[in-house]
């Protein structure tokens, strides 16, 4: 973690956000997929049947509406697949790192989908990690009011390995759990933002 955006993100970031308008962001290099240096393996097409990729997210979907995680799809990961990632990021969120809105891991390699509202507890589909606002599960967009429209990746990574995480699990124990094993990358990015 870079020190010096950390504390500038803390002064600058999160009393603006309590006003409104952030004046420092987590930023898109500071993503998952940037971390793990993703563009060097193979590509995995993403997409929700809920938005289209760039477009609006549904409220459906955000804290101003049910807050339901959206439904997903991708493609056959490549030769050696054991088992799948979902990882949902905000990097215009004004913190150090990219708000956490949902984790997911060992989705078995035959999967290419899950449904939307998945719950925090009680499914047998994965195990899932904490959120940003510490609770296991997905939790729904929420930018600052009258902020700009926000970007939310839903990154979804191939691994050669199931990764037997315990549920809870935060993000830096999955970015060093899967260093070294993912196969393939790909995401879709749809946006939301509240009005003034």
């Amino acid at each position: 973690m870079n020190l010096n955006h950390t504390l500038r993100s803390l002064v600058l970031g999160m009393p603006r956000m309590l006003r409104g308008r952030p004046g420092e962001r987590a930023g898109e290099e500071r993503l998952a997929q940037y971390r793990l240096d993703s563009s060097l393996v193979a590509p995995l097409v993403v997409m929700s049947p809920a938005f289209v990729k760039g477009r609006d997210i549904p409220v459906h979907y955000t804290a101003d509406g049910a807050g339901l995680s959206p439904p997903l799809r991708w493609g056959a990961g490549p030769a050696g697949t054991q088992s799948f990632v979902v990882w949902m990021e905000d990097p215009d969120a004004p913190t150090p790192e990219p708000f956490v809105h949902w984790l997911v891991a060992d989705l078995d390699a035959g999967r290419d989908s899950l449904p939307e509202g998945i719950p925090a507890q009680g499914t047998d589909v994965a195990v899932q990690g904490r959120n940003s606002f510490l609770r296991v599960g997905y939790t729904g967009c929420a930018p600052p009011w009258g902020d700009i429209p926000h970007r939310y990746h839903l990154q979804v990574l191939a691994l050669d390995r199931r990764l037997e995480l315990e549920p809870g699990f935060g993000r830096q124990q999955l970015l060093r759990a899967v260093q070294g094993h993912v196969l393939a990358f790909g995401e879709t990015v749809g946006v939301y933002a509240r009005p003034g």
